[in-house]
């Protein structure tokens, strides 16, 4: 390995897969039968995304969060959201210090590596505007000051798609922060077995993940996403099909710029996770539907029919 003129020594290719493998095995020890969710997991994190899991109550998505947090070292948060939940309880607020006869702030849960939004639909739109600003910027402002976030912030925040009573629908504007949107659903009977035999006699939890990165591999990662080549003919095809959704009949909010470049990235960290240093146009295809799902104001039952409409009108490039 040749040592660089600025640093160390730059990662091999092996080294690299070597990272990428510890930490999908560590993710799918944790969630068990669902080696597809785990893909698209990484490829949210490796894109500097954030997640949506949008589904039925007790099926590992906390579990998924706290594993996410473990396995790259990080600090993990948990926000319950709840109506009576303010803005300040996320960010953080600015307590004065008797002593000093100073205001001292005091972090939010937003400070972690990884924050887990649980149930935030159920929370007012004023806390879930808190959200915003760090998704989008990684930065809080309290009190007209900002503070910076850690660059590999991550939120991933679940919603339950069955009762609605009392909650408030995330607004468009805050749906187009997540990258994606993710369900995980029932596993399988096999995987269920495996689950209740593993807990017999045990009273840890036996899906406890241990650090698999060192600090510093995940932004070197995210760093080498962002660098996958995406040919001309390839961001040409990514611009005809964002262009289509706007003009679908069958689609209420179109593709703004932002989720188009949301959409590249994340077919990015896809090739990156398939050992490609290049994006093919079938890895924007396999990151179409979560990536489209959480930002076009479709239906669920109508979402799979329009998608592969706009996939199948728009020319595969050569």
């Amino acid at each position: 390995m040749t040592p660089t003129l600025n640093g160390p020594p730059a990662p091999s290719a092996d080294t690299r897969c070597d990272r990428i493998d510890r930490l999908r095995a560590a993710l799918n020890r944790a969630l068990r039968g669902k080696p597809g969710v785990v893909e698209y997991v990484l490829a949210g994190l490796l894109a500097r995304g954030h997640l949506l899991l949008e589904d039925l109550p007790g099926l590992g998505k906390t579990t998924l969060a706290k594993a996410v947090a473990a396995a790259v070292g990080g600090t993990f948060a948990r926000v319950q959201c709840t109506p009576d939940l303010l803005p300040g309880d996320i960010t953080g607020f600015s307590v004065f210090n008797q002593k000093t006869r100073e205001f001292e702030f005091q972090p939010g849960p937003v400070f972690a590596e990884v924050l887990l939004a649980d149930e935030v639909n159920r929370t007012t739109p004023r806390t879930q505007s808190a959200l915003l600003e760090a998704m989008a910027e990684r930065q809080a402002t309290v009190d007209n000051v900002r503070h910076p976030l850690a660059p590999t912030f991550f939120v991933i925040a679940t919603q339950n798609p069955v009762e609605h009573h009392g909650t408030y629908p995330l607004p468009e504007a805050q749906l187009d922060r997540f990258a994606l949107k993710l369900s995980v659903g029932y596993p399988d009977r096999a995987d269920e077995l495996d689950l209740l035999a593993g807990a017999i006699g045990d009273v840890s939890d036996a899906r406890e993940v241990a650090p698999v990165l060192a600090p510093g591999d995940l932004a070197d990662l995210q760093g080498r996403v962002a660098r996958v080549a995406v040919q001309p003919n390839v961001r040409a095809y990514l611009v005809d099909l964002g262009r289509a959704t706007r003009s679908h009949a069958g689609v209420t909010l179109g593709l703004s710029p932002r989720g188009l470049l949301i959409w590249q990235r994340v077919a990015q960290a896809w090739a990156f996770l398939k050992g490609r240093p290049f994006v093919t146009p079938d890895d924007v295809q396999e990151v179409a539907r979560p990536v489209l799902g959480v930002r076009l104001g479709l239906a669920p039952d109508a979402a799979r029919f329009v998608l592969d409409q706009i996939l199948a009108g728009v020319p595969v490039p050569v």
